[in-house]
């Protein structure tokens, strides 16, 4: 752990209630880490890792960095309040979009466990920007490799057993996706931002049986109450 701190953040006026990850989207992890350390810019995150594995600590868990910026998940609007931001250094869609390095996601994996502990945050509360804000972002997206996360119960697993189709319409499907937690008020951001997180090989905006199955799945209880 290396600190770099920012001068961008505040006080929260909520507790830490989930994580939220996202890509650096700029063309070198320097430049990215120096924005977030700008007074000017404005932005910070928690936390950055490297390309390589190793992770800079920006702001203190105990206040509110400014990662997420206009964004909700589960009637909770203030996310930078309530949240611990982690930003992986990757290009993203913009300038080269790539694969994460293993021990890239390993470090994410070790950063997101001991969070996870200390606030004792559930599994579907750990997500990604597009997540939060699904108008204005695609980040960490569909490469982004959440079954490391999953397997080891740091995040929610997309769902393959035992599925069934509701047979929703659109409409049906976007109350679903908004009691999941998503904010439906630009219906095909949402449906792409689900399709990033639970089945990215597709993601087109299309409302497709799978889409149904796996989002009925997740909204049946979890295993040992940890949703």
């Amino acid at each position: 752990m290396i600190e770099a701190p920012s001068p961008n953040f505040d006080v929260r006026d909520l507790p830490v209630s989930m994580i939220v990850l996202h890509y650096t989207g700029m063309e070198t992890g320097e430049a990215a880490i120096a924005r977030l350390r700008d007074p000017e810019a404005k932005v910070s995150s928690h936390y950055v890792v490297a390309e390589d594995g190793i992770v800079l600590r920006l702001v203190d868990e105990a206040d509110r960095a400014w990662h997420a910026g206009k964004s909700s998940w589960r009637g909770i609007t203030d996310v930078n309040s309530a949240s611990v931001g982690i930003e992986i250094v990757n290009p993203g869609h913009e300038f080269g979009y790539r694969p994460f390095p293993d021990a890239q996601i390993a470090a994410v994996v070790r950063l997101v466990a001991g969070i996870k502990d200390r606030h004792e945050i559930t599994r579907g509360n750990v997500v990604g920007h597009s997540d939060v804000a699904p108008a204005r972002k695609r980040d960490p997206g569909e490469l982004f490799p959440w079954h490391e996360l999953a397997r080891r119960r740091l995040a929610l697993p997309r769902p393959t057993r035992n599925l069934m189709d509701p047979h929703w319409t659109e409409g049906g499907f976007l109350m679903a996706l908004e009691r999941f937690g998503y904010d439906t008020s630009e219906p095909m951001a949402a449906i792409m931002a689900f399709q990033r997180r639970f089945r990215p090989e597709l993601v087109d905006g299309e409302v497709d049986a799978e889409c149904r199955m796996i989002l009925l799945a997740l909204l049946l209880p979890q295993p040992q109450g940890d949703d």
